[in-house]
């Protein structure tokens, strides 16, 4: 099972949506909301309070 390409979360197989780049680059994502974000706002997932990436930084940060 993949994982979203900006949340992290598991993707349920059936379920999100695969992003292709011309040069072959894929990005999978879970929902439109991690879509948008990534895509079409340019939002960094380390930054993005929500993502496991955050809460992983966050947490390495508070040690």
């Amino acid at each position: 099972m993949p994982k979203c390409s900006f949340c992290g979360t598991q993707i349920e197989v059936g379920t999100g949506k695969m992003f292709v780049y011309a040069n072959g680059k894929v990005l999978n994502f879970c929902s439109n909301k991690c879509e948008k974000n990534l895509l079409k706002l340019k939002r960094k997932p380390l930054k993005t309070r929500w993502t496991e990436m955050f809460r992983k930084e966050k947490k390495k940060g508070a040690d």
